[in-house]
């Protein structure tokens, strides 16, 4: 009798391992990316804390009005288990931002600095001219961006999904708006839109500052408001 011995290899695709690198811009550094939800959970869940929107019961998002979501957190945005935990952390209000990169020993941009970083080219780069000012974080042109009319997900996204723009920095444009550490009388700012508007929005020349009354800060977690770029001085 012929004996077969039967043998066979197994194929493991490594894991892959998330790093939302610092880009140098020369007087500051800023992450390539938005915080994501794996980012801020994992802080969440090291120091126990529970966001305003869990304390709430859910965040927010603007309808007819500002309409309250049940359940609809950072780690859970849309109400329910998100695609990929590499989307960005949302539903964080802004002294969550604040005391989120304190943590990891950072800050929140101001709009001059968010400016610099999301429209003049300051790194070498084989796509883009060093030293120049661009009018949208992608270029001369409005592409490429997680906006209607554009890449049209619909929806924010991964961030290790879109596109590289200005300094190598993902979704400075589009995708969602982002904390800046900027306030106009009561109000405090945020910068570069969401996926809930055209390209049109992420210009230079556009309305970047969104403003939010202080005092909803202290009440609402909205929706694609209220996600941060993490910032550092060198």
């Amino acid at each position: 009798m012929l004996k077969y011995i039967l043998t066979f290899f197994i194929f493991i695709q490594p894991a892959f391992s998330f790093e939302n690198s610092k880009i140098d811009l020369g007087n500051f550094f800023i992450n390539k990316y938005e915080i994501t939800i794996q980012e801020f959970k994992k802080y969440a869940d090291q120091n126990n804390i529970k966001t305003r929107a869990e304390l709430n019961g859910g965040g927010y998002e603007w309808g007819a009005g500002w309409v309250r979501r049940d359940n609809w957190f950072y780690y859970s945005p849309y109400g329910k288990k998100p695609d990929s935990e590499l989307e960005p952390a949302v539903h964080i209000n802004k002294f969550e931002a604040e005391n989120y990169c304190k943590s990891i020993n950072g800050r929140l941009p101001t709009f001059e600095e968010w400016s610099l970083a999301a429209y003049k080219q300051v790194i070498d780069s084989n796509k883009f001219s060093k030293g120049k000012i661009y009018r949208y974080p992608s270029g001369d042109e409005a592409v490429d961006m997680n906006s209607q009319g554009l890449l049209d997900y619909n929806k924010h996204m991964d961030v290790t999904k879109l596109p590289e723009g200005i300094n190598g920095l993902v979704a400075m444009g589009g995708n969602v708006w982002e904390w800046i550490d900027n306030q106009n009388n009561n109000d405090s700012l945020t910068a570069g839109s969401s996926w809930w508007y055209d390209g049109r929005k992420t210009s230079k020349e556009g309305a970047h500052s969104i403003n939010l009354q202080i005092f909803l800060l202290f009440m609402l977690d909205l929706d694609v408001s209220l996600i941060k770029v993490n910032f550092n001085d060198k």
